[in-house]
């Protein structure tokens, strides 16, 4: 009986064993975990849970009994310490060894934090990226508290927004000119620094933090600029780093992540990968696609090819942010973009879409407030089909028309 071993129970994880086992697999696989909970949605730990709007078992990707029910050995709490390519084994905690058939290593990526010596490990210094993180910094979000968030990416300012909701006085600093710089275009995060603005956010951009204060626990941050502030808790939002240590010991070329080909193959043979961690080809370059969607896509193409299909994965890259009452939604990528043409709707102020062209193409969209736009957006951008922005910008343009 061939066994399959997926390293890693995120969303990438999760979804490959359930579509080897719906794709009629019948060997024996194995899902393991490093935390102690079953898999679970990650976007709304900054989001509807950190808000208190989203219980824990409406996180969960699956009902726990479903894993046993289809025959899947699902290991949580444990830990991958070693991969021996050669001998097609990986030895667990504990010294424990595993044979495999096939392994998939969909281990995500870990936040980046703050060096020691500037006070990155002071208690009341967080990042967001699991279960544990978001359960430990909730009684932190008390009316009243300073919240420092370093980072004005997705993550910080939907961690700011959480805070700002539950009264907290919230400063952001983003050393770049502009929050959402490596992201989004410049009406973007216009947009963006006004809705947090407008709610009580301070938003200080183009300066960094030098360091943090205090002896045990954060008391304070000293700016690059020599800004003192008072802190209660501090929320680093800087980034994210694949987690590529397994992959490497396993002799697989990394290059920011685990390097892939079309059908999810490392350079190891019978090792795959998907997810956060995966570094793919997309128009011609290698690069990571963090998102829910590239990470179930992917990893249902690599389920089907270590079946033994040949079915080569195109990434059709969608995200969102909720950040207050407003609904970021974005398809394709803005990479190389030199034109956003903006619609606005005249009885809707609180809409707007961002259309990003590289010359007559159409390759990205981010729509606030305007699920419609988004939907066709994405749609037009996967068919390769670049309407001309004249017709994009009409708020009376028959959007559906446009697909056939």
């Amino acid at each position: 009986m061939q066994h399959f071993v997926v390293v890693g129970a995120g969303q990438a994880g999760a979804t490959l064993v359930a579509r080897l086992r719906a794709d009629g697999f019948d060997g024996k696989i194995t899902l393991i975990g490093a935390e102690p909970v079953h898999p679970y949605q990650r976007p709304p730990l900054s989001k509807a849970y950190m808000l208190g709007e989203m219980e824990l078992s409406r996180l969960l990707l699956r009902a726990p009994e479903w894993y046993a029910e289809n025959n899947i050995d699902l290991m949580l709490d444990t830990r991958v310490v070693s991969v021996n390519a050669e001998a097609k084994t990986i030895t667990l905690q504990g010294e424990v060894e595993m044979g495999y058939d096939e392994l998939a290593i969909c281990t995500g990526s870990h936040p980046r934090t703050l060096p020691t010596a500037i006070g990155g490990t002071l208690d009341g210094v967080y990042t967001v990226r699991d279960l544990k993180d978001a359960d430990t910094m909730a009684p932190e979000f008390t009316a009243g508290r300073k919240l420092l968030v370093i980072g004005g990416g997705y993550i910080g300012l939907e961690a700011a927004a959480v805070a700002a909701k539950k009264g907290c006085e919230v400063t952001l600093v983003e050393m770049a000119p502009r929050i959402l710089q490596r992201v989004a275009c410049p009406e973007t995060s216009d947009y963006f620094r006004d809705i947090h603005t407008k709610h009580g956010v301070k938003i200080i951009e183009g300066v960094g933090l030098d360091h943090l204060v205090g002896t045990d626990r954060v008391t304070g941050a000293v700016l690059s600029d020599g800004t003192a502030l008072e802190v209660d808790f501090a929320i680093v939002g800087v980034g994210i780093l694949p987690a590529t240590i397994l992959a490497e010991a396993a002799g697989a070329v990394c290059s920011n992540g685990i390097d892939t080909d079309a059908q999810g193959r490392t350079t190891v043979p019978h090792i795959w990968a998907a997810g956060d961690c995966a570094n793919l080809t997309f128009k011609g370059q290698r690069l990571r696609i963090e998102s829910v969607g590239n990470a179930i896509d992917q990893a249902e193409v690599v389920a089907k090819n270590m079946m033994g299909g040949s079915v080569e994965y195109t990434p059709k890259p969608w995200f969102w942010s909720d950040q207050y009452d407003v609904k970021l939604q974005i398809a394709g990528l803005n990479i190389g973009y030199d034109a956003v043409h903006i619609k606005t709707y005249a009885d809707t102020p609180e809409a707007r879409v961002h259309w990003y062209y590289q010359g007559d193409t159409l390759i990205a969209v981010d729509a606030i407030n305007a699920g419609r736009d988004y939907m066709v957006g994405k749609r037009l951008i996967e068919a390769g089909k670049s309407p001309a922005p004249e017709i994009m910008v009409d708020e009376t343009t028959d959007l559906k028309a446009l697909l056939k």
